[in-house]
C-alpha cells in the first residue's frame, strides 16, 4: 500500500476490525519510513449488473430506477417505504446470485410486477397497465377480474343491473306517474 504522505511502498497493519456488517476490512497502517498513520478499507468488488433493453441496447442496473417505479405505482396506497425497499433488495439479490451479469429489462418488470401483486393489489394494476401497455378498458377489465377471481360473461352486468330495477320494493326505484298526469 502507497504510503498517502511520502509514497513509500511499505508499510505494516497495527489495527484490522470488520465494518458494515462483515462486509468491510478496515485496517489502520503506519508506514514505514516516515510513520504517517492512515487507513485503509477492503470490500469485496462486485461485478456491474448489466440490464439488456429491449432495443438490445445495455446500461448498468440502477436499483433507483425499480424504486421510482414501484414508488410511483405505489402512490397514495398503504405501502410503506420500508416495503418497497425490501421488494427492491430481494429482486436486486436474485439478480447478483445468478451466474451470469445481464439481466433482460423483460425480467426486472417481470419481478417488480410479482412484488407488487404481494404488496397491493392496486399498484399491481397501475404498474401493469403501463409495463404491459394495455391498448384497450378491456385488457384493464381482463387483468381486474383476474385479480378478483371473476370472468364475467359479456352483458352480465348490464342483465343484473336491469333485474335489480325490477326487483326493487314498493315505494323504492321507479315511481309511478302522479293520478291525472
Amino acid at each position: 500500500m502507497k504510503c498517502p504522505y511520502c509514497g513509500h511502498q511499505e508499510d505494516r497493519v497495527l489495527d484490522s476490525r470488520t465494518v458494515k456488517d462483515g462486509e468491510s476490512i478496515k485496517r489502520r497502517r503506519e508506514c514505514l519510513r516516515c510513520q504517517g498513520r492512515f487507513n485503509t478499507f477492503e470490500e469485496i468488488e462486485e461485478r456491474q449488473l448489466v440490464v439488456i433493453k429491449k432495443d438490445q441496447s445495455r446500461e448498468p442496473f440502477d436499483r433507483r430506477k425499480i424504486l421510482k417505479g414501484m414508488s410511483t405505482a405505489c402512490e397514495k396506497r398503504p405501502v410503506s417505504t420500508e416495503d418497497l425497499e425490501r421488494a427492491v433488495d430481494e429482486i436486486e439479490m436474485l439478480f447478483r446470485s445468478r451466474p451470469t451479469r445481464e439481466v433482460s429489462s423483460r425480467e426486472i418488470g417481470e419481478l417488480v410486477i410479482e412484488k407488487l401483486r404481494e404488496l397491493d393489489q392496486v399498484a399491481f394494476v397501475r404498474f401493469a397497465s403501463v409495463y404491459w401497455e394495455f391498448g384497450d378498458v378491456e385488457q384493464f377489465r381482463e387483468v381486474v377480474n383476474a385479480l378478483s377471481g371473476r370472468t364475467p360473461r359479456p352483458g352480465k352486468a348490464r342483465e343484473e343491473g336491469e333485474r335489480a330495477k325490477l326487483e326493487e320494493p314498493s315505494g323504492r326505484g321507479r315511481r309511478s306517474p302522479a293520478p291525472g298526469a
